[in-house]
């Protein structure tokens, strides 16, 4: 793939990619513009490896998956106080305006890879068997999570 092909196929998914982000990140539109331009960064630097023809867009949400994740990781690291300023910071990082606040402070409470699941099958339209191989986990694993992920998110909302 040259700069671009890579170029056209990114300006066609770069706003639902950044839409999915944003829904990962629970309405940190800062963080999730940051994970969004780093992985947009990495899927161009590996680009000329890219061998999957028609599966690039599951390709980048991979990658981008895999940077939120290297992210919580890293996030991981912080002591105790940090992590509770930086669970504030994110639920009021989601704007007062923004009609779904409500949703993104629902998803901040479900773990990572239940959001994930759910906001790939019901956001991007996403198949179990694409989301198993996006998230690298069985399919079992995903349905798991979706299951998990839907009941955890009424359980939520209703309150």
């Amino acid at each position: 793939m040259n700069r671009e092909q890579f170029t056209k196929l990114v300006e066609r998914e770069q706003a639902e990619l950044r839409r999915f982000l944003l829904a990962l990140c629970c309405g940190d539109r800062f963080l999730a513009d940051d994970i969004a331009q780093e992985a947009l960064v990495k899927a161009y630097l590996s680009c000329a490896g890219y061998q999957e023809q028609g599966h690039f867009v599951a390709w980048l949400y991979r990658i981008a998956h895999n940077t939120f994740l290297d992210h919580k990781r890293k996030e991981k690291s912080l002591n105790p106080l940090d992590e509770a300023c930086a669970l504030t910071d994110n639920a009021q990082a989601a704007d007062s305006n923004f009609r779904y606040q409500d949703l993104y402070m629902a998803l901040h409470t479900l773990p990572y890879k239940e959001r994930t699941s759910l906001l790939l099958f019901y956001m991007k339209g996403y198949s179990i068997k694409e989301i198993a191989r996006i998230v690298d986990c069985s399919e079992d694993a995903v349905k798991k999570q979706l299951s998990r992920g839907r009941d955890h998110l009424k359980q939520k909302i209703k309150r």
